[in-house]
């Protein structure tokens, strides 16, 4: 199992470095909407919805929105043309009209720019933020509660959705208008605290972490990735000599964002518990499926951006 593991990230890991800093922002962009589309199904069959129909409508609210935000910018944009095009359109039939008072006050009239709201999705980083902090002190404080939690399918699939759509925006907006290495040293930093957690677990791990959610991870692994985070922001800081602010910040970002990852991955173990099963798929041999493996990135992405932004809007 572990060769299997290491084979597939040894041929997994220079493909999505090459993405990384190869690919254009469209096709980067596409190629995580197509991930998060596999991921989608996976998660229909995860929550138990079996009618075609259903998974795929389920696959089309994702794959609209997710147009929307990339176009979000060039729709703003056609429709800050339209609008000025039509306040001079309408200046001119006043003229032509002799509606001389109408249209001097049309003349002085400021049409406001609305491509300055391009930043306003920005915003939406919230509620995901929100929902992972919750769903950290929840599955802490009471795992056995969690696990028992019985919901509808449709409203599983909401979360699905919500998570989801939310890893995919936040992701691609961090490569699409933040240098792609920082980019590469998010999923660096998740990777190497997942294999810090592996190997301090099967070294030192005696207290199980959360033993009715996930019995084989343990609190001695949860420290080993904290760890392993903070090295990866101590490492970053020197290499680009930030300065002493700006590298605390990315330290203390860097540990919490690796934290909200463990939460994420116990709240997809607690999903897999309910249904039944030791893995989201079969896609990634020695991996399991697609949730598997981005379990941790879809839960860690927008607390990581949310950060970024503070940080360096």
């Amino acid at each position: 199992m572990l060769l299997q593991r290491i084979i597939t990230a040894l041929i997994l890991v220079p493909l999505i470095v090459l993405a990384v800093f190869q690919l254009p922002a469209e096709y980067f962009s596409l190629l995580i909407g197509l991930i998060t589309l596999l991921a989608a199904w996976e998660w229909v069959n995860l929550v138990g919805i079996n009618s075609p129909v259903k998974r795929g409508l389920f696959l089309l609210a994702l794959i609209l929105p997710m147009l929307w935000l990339h176009f979000w910018t060039q729709f703003l944009e056609i429709l800050a043309q339209v609008l000025e095009l039509s306040v001079q359109r309408l200046i001119s039939i006043t003229k032509e009209a002799d509606f001389t008072t109408i249209s001097s006050y049309l003349e002085t009239v400021d049409v406001p720019d609305i491509r300055v709201y391009s930043g306003m999705l920005e915003w939406f980083v919230i509620p995901p933020v929100l929902f992972w902090i919750l769903v950290m002190i929840l599955i802490r404080n009471t795992p056995a509660a969690v696990l028992k939690l019985e919901m509808r399918i449709r409203y599983k699939a909401l979360i699905g959705w919500f998570v989801l759509l939310s890893a995919w925006m936040f992701l691609v907006r961090l490569r699409t208008f933040y240098p792609m290495e920082l980019t590469l040293y998010f999923l660096v930093l998740i990777w190497a605290a997942d294999i810090a957690a592996y190997f301090t677990g099967k070294k030192f791990g005696k207290t199980k972490l959360s033993p009715d959610v996930s019995p084989g991870k343990t609190v001695q692994g949860m420290y080993g990735a904290l760890i392993a985070g903070g090295i990866c922001a101590v490492v970053l800081s020197l290499i680009y000599g930030f300065p002493l602010m700006i590298a605390s910040d990315f330290f203390m970002l860097s540990v919490l964002t690796v934290l909200i990852s463990i939460y994420g991955d116990l709240f997809f173990s607690v999903v897999k518990r309910q249904r039944g099963v030791k893995d989201t798929g079969s896609l990634l041999p020695g991996h399991g499926g697609i949730l598997d493996r981005i379990d941790s990135l879809i839960a860690a992405i927008p607390f990581f951006y949310a950060g970024i932004y503070l940080i360096h809007p």
